[in-house]
């Protein structure tokens, strides 16, 4: 630990929490949320700068209240049983920001698991042990911003994918399976959905494939989106 706090950390052991340990905390909680929750706003994601800072500040205060309690007011009581009811509670906001789209797609998990881990850093800012809410902050940061490129370049090169397509008639599907033979690619599953309007003739299939050779998604798609009577495709 760093030692730069250990007289404001000797102060709160023997007189509990004082003013400018409550500022000190707040403002870790605040900026660390805000951090996290920038690069989410960004990606204009359910969950963005203010949802994160709200959280993160919030989980502060519950951890502050649990020490005021023993420290300051001597109410001999758990001090761990707010903060766990946070971390337990997070689960229904994180819930609210995953959702299943139509195409079979969850989205969310990212933000859910960033929404959780910000209360977890306000805990421990609210509890003083700041070095670990701005290296776990620092982290988070580094894995949402900078993994997440090398987690894009291993889905563009994995041999399997699953495709989206939008189709205009049956004898579509016998030319897509002729373009997956042609470019050696084996057909794992396929779900066919008709389109919601009556009077549409439009449908829709999600194939999963696997690629037998290394080569570009992109170069796929192109062929798919080629073919006779295929109005779009598009990798999920």
């Amino acid at each position: 630990m760093l030692h730069l706090f250990d007289p404001l950390r000797a102060v709160e052991a023997a007189k509990g929490l004082i003013f400018w340990s409550v500022i000190l905390r707040a403002t870790v909680a605040v900026v660390c949320g805000g951090l996290i929750g920038v690069e989410r706003e960004h990606k204009r994601r359910p969950a963005g700068f203010r949802t994160h800072i709200l959280i993160c500040l919030g989980a502060a205060m519950t951890t502050m209240t649990s020490q005021f309690l023993y420290l300051n007011l001597h109410l001999f009581t758990d001090i761990a049983r707010l903060g766990a009811q946070v971390i337990a509670g997070i689960g229904f906001i994180g819930a609210g920001t995953i959702i299943v789209t139509k195409q079979r797609q969850v989205k969310g998990l990212t933000t859910a698991a960033g929404l959780w881990t910000s209360a977890i850093i306000g805990l421990a800012a609210g509890a003083g042990y700041y070095e670990a809410a701005v290296i776990a902050t620092l982290l988070i940061v580094l894995a949402e911003v900078g993994f997440s490129r090398i987690e894009y370049r291993i889905l563009a090169n994995s041999k399997a994918m699953n495709v989206l397509v939008e189709y205009r008639d049956p004898e579509c599907l016998d030319r897509l399976i002729g373009v997956f033979k042609a470019n050696d690619v084996t057909v794992l599953s396929l779900e066919i959905a008709k389109n919601g309007a009556k009077t549409s003739t439009e449908s829709t299939v999600i194939f999963s494939l696997q690629r037998n050779k290394r080569g570009g998604h992109e170069e796929l798609l192109t062929e798919i989106s080629r073919t006779k009577g295929i109005i779009s495709a598009e990798e999920l």
